[in-house]
């Protein structure tokens, strides 16, 4: 388990982050469109933007920063994982504009089996935790940060220089 707070209170995850160096599990998400896709179909450099809902404000502007980082970034993909329901996903983007990245829905997912990040008390059981995880064209982590406070944002400056890497 690892601690986090919500607003400053304690709340827990099932496990613990990956860890750096190494090699990331594959997984399947749910697409807008209600097809499935695993991790290891997107080629090059991934960030995992991993969160609790878009429809709440720090979500959705991670999902929105990371939308406008990823229009000058080569070879690499921007994954927004939650416990959204597809069609959730697909109204927030038509909504924003967001076309620079990738939506998946972990609704009839495996993700939880090799990733332990979701809550397990408190009033968001059952959701992600925030957390980024970068991995390089060979699907190694490069970096990875759970968010200790969940309202706050995630350190994009470190996510996106962990693609130098």
């Amino acid at each position: 388990m690892t601690k986090i707070k919500l607003q400053g209170n304690d709340i827990n995850t099932r496990g613990t982050l990956p860890e750096i160096g190494d090699i990331a599990e594959d997984f399947t998400m749910v697409k807008p469109d209600l097809s499935e896709v695993n991790l290891y179909s997107f080629k090059g450099h991934k960030i995992l933007n991993i969160f609790p809902s878009v429809d709440t404000g720090t979500c959705a502007t991670s999902v929105r920063k990371f939308n406008k980082e990823a229009t000058d970034l080569g070879n690499t993909v921007v994954l927004n994982l939650s416990m959204d329901l597809p069609f959730a996903q697909k109204r927030f983007c038509g909504a924003e504009g967001i076309k620079n990245v990738e939506m998946g829905s972990l609704f009839r997912s495996n993700f939880f089996k090799s990733y332990p990040l979701d809550i397990v008390d408190g009033p968001l059981k059952g959701l992600c935790s925030r957390v980024v995880i970068v991995l390089n064209e060979k699907n190694e982590i490069t970096h990875n940060e759970q968010v200790y406070e969940i309202a706050n944002e995630p350190n994009y400056e470190l996510a996106l220089d962990a693609l130098k890497i």
